[in-house]
């Protein structure tokens, strides 16, 4: 009896593997998402408090710089703010090791720098959805992104106010 567990648990481990979909608060990814939140949350991606930039990121690299206290965007060779300065007051410091690990979502590996790599041809992040996170996120953390479903834009956190992309 235990060989068809073991089979099933073989076919269900092959299947995440070939798909490389993640879904966050949800049973399914909806269409072509590496990593899928579910709509009506008010959670949001934390970015990477970094205080020394990356020496080589890769183009669409989001971070949180605490010196400049702005969320930045890596594209063609330049830092794109994302914020106005803004505070980082309620960053946590990091205490621990570190563990030079990284995760790969949509690939089994990767030759990018990151801590979180999502790594697809033809799937793309499907950031947390968030009807009006200036009012609907309590406690909004520096480096917080989402989508804005009111807005219909890319809103980010940089410790003391959103600020959106369209």
């Amino acid at each position: 009896m235990k060989i068809p567990v073991l089979l099933l648990l073989g076919i269900c481990f092959s299947c995440t593997v070939g798909y490389g979909q993640t879904a966050i608060e949800k049973l399914n990814v909806d269409g072509s998402g590496v990593l899928d939140f579910a709509s009506g949350t008010t959670k949001g991606i934390i970015l990477p408090a970094v205080e020394i930039l990356p020496a080589t990121p890769a183009n669409g690299t989001f971070l949180y710089d605490k010196n400049a206290q702005m969320v930045k965007m890596y594209s063609n060779g330049v830092w794109i703010n994302l914020s106005d300065e803004g505070n980082n007051s309620a960053v946590l410091p990091y205490s621990g090791a570190a563990a030079g690990t990284q995760t790969v979502i949509g690939d089994t590996s990767t030759a990018v720098d990151g801590v979180l790599v999502l790594e697809a041809t033809d799937k793309a992040l499907v950031l947390p959805k968030v009807a009006s996170p200036h009012l609907n996120v309590p406690s909004p953390y520096p480096g917080m992104i989402c989508y804005d479903t009111d807005a219909k834009a890319l809103a980010v956190y940089d410790g003391l106010v959103w600020s959106y992309w369209k």
